[in-house]
Parts: C-alpha cells; sequence; structure tokens
C-alpha cells in the first residue's frame, strides 16, 4: 500500500506539473522544476513513513518502512541535486543567475541542501559502520532542519506551487508530515511515559559485557507491548541528555514490569550498567512486528546469534507451542557468552524446548555456522536441526550478514515467506 500511496502521489505532482506548464518557462527550467516536485513529494512520504505511526507499524513493521524510508530518502536527494544542476543551468541561460542566487529564499535553499546533503551521506552503510548509533541518531535529524529551511524557497520562487491545487495538495501534505511527528514521535511518547512512569528496578549482569535492567511501573497491563518488541529507551541519568537507544524485550512484558537485556557496543548501552536504581526513563514505542501476533501454530525453530536470544527468549515465554514442539539454535562466539542459562534450562524441563548451542567464529562471510561445522552445508544443517522445519514458523534475530545466511538457507529448505520472522539487528 505505501509504495501504491507513492506512486499515486508521484502521479498527482506530475499532473500539477503539467497544469502550469503553459505559465512558466519550459525546456530545462521546467524539466527542473518538476523534479524538485518529486523531490519535494518523496521528502515528506519519507518523513511519514517514519511517523511511528502506530497502524502502519503494525501493518508493515520496521524492516519494510525502514527499507521504503531509505528508497525514497536517496530517490528525493538525487531528484534535488538534479533540480539544483538544471536550475543552475536555465538561469545561466537566461542571465538571472547572480541575481537569483542573492534572493534570501535561494541562501536558505542552499542551506537545505547541505543538511540533506549531510544526512545522505552519514545514511550510506559505509558511513554508518564507522559511526555509533548516538552521533548516526543526532546527525539524522537534520533532515527535519532541510525540510523547514526549503520551504521558503519551494514557496517564494516555485511558480508551480501557487495554483490552488498545488497550495492546497503540499500544505497538505506538509500539515500531514507535521502533526504525525508531533503526535506520534514527541506527543504519544510523552503521554505513555507520564502515565506509566516507568523507573530502574535493578541490574543483573547475564553474561559478559551484557546486562539485563529490571523496570517497574505503573499500569503495565494497559501499555501495548508484546513479547519480541522493542522500544527506544532514554534513561534520565543526567550524563546523556535525551539520546534514546533501541533495545528488545527479554521477557514477556507483566503488569508491574519490564525486562530488557543490552550489551555494551556504544556509550549509550554502555552506561546501561551503571544505571542506578530509581532513575527515571522515557519510552518511545513500541515497535516490531516479531509478536505472538505472527505464530500460524505448530511448531518453531528459532535461531539467535549473540545478544539477538532477547527477544527470541521473550518469544519463548510467550509462544502458544506444545511440549516438545519448539527448538533454539543459539549461536556465540565464546562458551561464556551464553545468558539467560537458567531460564533456558527451566524452559527446556517444564515446556520441552530443545535447546542446540552453536560455539565459536563463523565458519565464512557466508554461513551461519560456527566453524566447527564448516563441513556442513547451511542448507542441510537446517535439515538436520528439524526435518519437517519446512512446516515451522522460524524466527530469527542476530547481526544482518548472519541472519541474512539464515533466510538463504531457511529458503532453500522451503520455508515459505510467511512463516519466516526476522528482527533486524542493526541500525
Amino acid at each position: 500500500m505505501p509504495k501504491l500511496i507513492a506512486a499515486f502521489s508521484l502521479i498527482a505532482v506530475t499532473a500539477l506539473w503539467t497544469s502550469n506548464l503553459g505559465e512558466a518557462p519550459g525546456g530545462i527550467a521546467a524539466a527542473g522544476r518538476l523534479a524538485a516536485l518529486w523531490s519535494a513529494d518523496l521528502l515528506l512520504i519519507q518523513v511519514l513513513l517514519m511517523a511511528r505511526i502506530p497502524w502502519v507499524e503494525r501493518a508493515y513493521g520496521q524492516d519494510a518502512l525502514s527499507r521504503w524510508h531509505r528508497w525514497t530518502g536517496f530517490a528525493s536527494f538525487h531528484l534535488l541535486l538534479a533540480h539544483a544542476v538544471l536550475a543552475v543551468v536555465a538561469y545561466t541561460r537566461m542571465g538571472r543567475l547572480l541575481e537569483t542566487l542573492a534572493l534570501e529564499s535561494m541562501v536558505l535553499a542552499v542551506a537545505a541542501l547541505a543538511a540533506l546533503t549531510l544526512v545522505v551521506i552519514t545514511s550510506t552503510r559505509h558511513r554508518r559502520r564507522r559511526l555509533r548509533y548516538e552521533s548516526w541518531h543526532l546527525l539524522h535529524l537534520y533532515a527535519y532542519a532541510g525540510i523547514v529551511l526549503a520551504l521558503p524557497h519551494m514557496l517564494l520562487l516555485g511558480s508551480d506551487f501557487q495554483g490552488k491545487a498545488a497550495k492546497a495538495y503540499f500544505w497538505g501534505l506538509y500539515l500531514i508530515a507535521a502533526a504525525s511527528i508531533v503526535i506520534f514521535r514527541v506527543g504519544l511518547p510523552i503521554w505513555r511515559t507520564t502515565r506509566h512512569r516507568l523507573v530502574v528496578q535493578g541490574i543483573k549482569t547475564e553474561a559478559p559485557g551484557l546486562v539485563s535492567v529490571y523496570l517497574r511501573g505503573r499500569r503495565l497491563e494497559r501499555l501495548p507491548a508484546r513479547a519480541g518488541q522493542y522500544f527506544v529507551w532514554r534513561f534520565l541519568d543526567g550524563r546523556a541528555g535525551l539520546r534514546g537507544n533501541p533495545f528488545s524485550l527479554s521477557g514477556p512484558p507483566r503488569r508491574d514490569s519490564l525486562r530488557i537485556t543490552v550489551k555494551a557496543v556504544g556509550d549509550g548501552s554502555s552506561r546501561v550498567a551503571t544505571l542506578r536504581p530509581g532513575t527515571r526513563v522515557l519510552i518511545e514505542g513500541p515497535f516490531g512486528r516479531m509478536t505472538a501476533a505472527t505464530y500460524a501454530g505448530g511448531p518453531v525453530t528459532m535461531l539467535a546469534c549473540g545478544v539477538g536470544v532477547t527477544p527470541l527468549l521473550a518469544l519463548l515465554w510467550d509462544l502458544p507451542y506444545g511440549r516438545g514442539k519448539a527448538t533454539l539454535v543459539y549461536r556465540t562466539r565464546h562458551p561464556h557468552e551464553v545468558a539467560f542459562l537458567e531460564e533456558l534450562e527451566w524452559l527446556a524441563a517444564d515446556r520441552g524446548v530443545r535447546l542446540v548451542p552453536l560455539v565459536g567464529p563463523r565458519a565464512s562471510d557466508t554461513s551461519w555456522l560456527p566453524s566447527d561445522y564448516a563441513e556442513y552445508d547451511d542448507a542441510q544443517a537446517l535439515r538436520a536441526l528439524a526435518p519437517d522445519i519446512a512446516g515451522h514458523d522460524v524466527y530469527v534475530c542476530g547481526p544482518d550478514p548472519w541472519a541474512e545466511a539464515v533466510f538463504r538457507a531457511a529458503r532453500r529448505v522451503g520455508v515459505p515467506p510467511a512463516r519466516l520472522h526476522r528482527e533486524r539487528f542493526g541500525w
């Protein structure tokens, strides 16, 4: 549905541009204006995709929305660059380039382009891997600055924005995007935080570099959270302002408590181990579709790597599978990294969960198996673990390259796409 909405919106924008062709310069200038219109349209759709609208999140999930967000973002930026180049050529031919560049709205437009360029550069995979999550998230907020700075330029110099239909369309889209951000990314988190009053109850070390945070709050039965989901957490310990980090629930939500488990990989996650009881918490969420709602019934196979076990552990507690009908494949690099051993042993004894530990570094960059099993084919290993896995619900959580290897193997053994469920580990 979002793809269809984007396509129809681009068609509508093109129609608005066509209706104005007889009243504005044509040729290169007209092509530049069309690129600008498409860019503005996709940029606002990009904002809506990440506005955390609850029913959109539930329908499509963050994985799909993030992919579409990236596509619309890069497409919008390339169209914006095309607009800038075509506009320079057009104004140069008309002999009005210096006069136009001196306008105040053009100065703001250049600032908008600079802000959006910074966002795009830091959004490439190579750059993201070199940045801490907190830094990347802060830089990403410059996209909002770019949108606001571009608005005067669009309204004052954009002849295609002067008609009644064009004004109604773009002002309507701007207002919907702004309202969605205010309501769902600001208002809803503040309301839930105020209503549930979460505070840190205690910290427990699960494994080296891995700690669980136990939180207590009010009326948590009314918090629409489910096992397998995650929140963006902001701990008000006075050291990191309002920076948020996404952490999954590592246990099913209870009436008066929640639990998350965090691996120390950055500034935000490292300081979690030092939180004191009573620290207040701001929450944004819940997010994610890897919940019991995706469970079709029958056998379950779960594959976790490292801290990716946390949402799967919550699902093991929550899913209504029969005794002996669940398998957890749990891979770590070292034996001492295995976490939640007591809980897993209890689930094995009480609910018949079959535990399959796989310890050691990966056999290769394209395999999900550890080096001790390098002689096995990825798909053959899945069949050996669960001969009838094609009829299972398969849940996967771990670093992206490892999870992709699991998905390739699962597809090869015939697991239908509708039964493959994933929680992305990267950002």
